[in-house]
């Protein structure tokens, strides 16, 4: 037994050995940021093509990244948000402010991204370095539409407003949306540690539901969201000469 004991003590403290270097390796150069950000509906309930600035709606990005090479990184990203649109924001066309729909809903992303740094400079602690990214994410969200303040009278009984509303009642809202997020954006090093970042991505997420409404409102329109936010960005671990950080052994 005693034999057996001293044998599981030296192959622990060999793979603590073995593994302690190979996690601080993991960690050098991964970074953590947080990102508050400007949430913009685009859809049915805004004639504006960039989407509703009218209804914007603020939120927080939550991210970690980690390099793979000098151009690439792996980054998960969670985003807590809002989504708003409203018809009586706008007076042209007129019947908007008769039609009246208008939805809100939280929203919860989760994404895998990869990042793209176009100079790249994934190594680097100084400068402005632009990058590109898209990746797979869900969206969670809880979709309240309104139509209460419609106008029948305006449009008629036959109206596509008024018809596509008994078709738009029986489909059940999605809860969950299959989203890709696509970015660009900027980091510039305020030192070898902070950094700040701005970026704006767009979402595509295949619905026209993410309103409440598609056949009562235009159903060849498809719903999207997009966001636009400025962050701080903390940085783990030092470098070498290479650019590649390398855990410090000491006996």
């Amino acid at each position: 037994m005693k034999l057996v004991s001293e044998r599981t003590i030296v192959l622990m403290a060999v793979f603590i050995f073995t593994a302690w270097p190979s996690s601080a390796q993991f960690y050098q150069d991964m970074s953590i940021g947080l990102a508050p950000g400007m949430y913009i509906y685009q859809g049915d309930l805004t004639p504006q093509a960039a989407g509703s600035f009218k209804t914007p709606s603020w939120g927080i990005n939550l991210f970690a990244k980690k390099p793979l090479n000098y151009f690439l990184s792996a980054r998960l990203n969670i985003s807590l948000a809002k989504l708003r649109g409203d018809d009586s924001k706008y007076d042209s066309p007129a019947w908007r402010k008769q039609r009246n729909f208008m939805f809100s809903t939280p929203l919860k992303e989760f994404s895998a991204q990869i990042v793209w740094n176009i100079l790249g400079r994934n190594y680097d602690d100084r400068g402005i370095m632009p990058y590109l990214f898209t990746g797979v994410g869900v969206s969670f969200v809880n979709i309240k539409k309104d139509y209460s303040r419609l106008d029948t009278a305006y449009f008629g009984e036959n109206s596509n407003p008024t018809n596509g509303l008994s078709i738009d009642n029986t489909v059940r809202l999605p809860r969950r949306l299959f989203s890709i997020p696509i970015g660009v954006g900027a980091e510039y090093s305020l030192s070898d540690r902070f950094s700040l970042n701005l970026e704006t991505a767009y979402r595509f997420i295949f619905t026209d539901y993410l309103d409440g409404f598609s056949r009562s409102a235009n159903p060849n329109k498809q719903d999207h969201y997009h966001s636009t936010s400025v962050g701080l960005i903390y940085k783990f671990g030092g470098k070498n000469s290479n650019g590649v950080g390398c855990p410090v052994l000491k006996y």
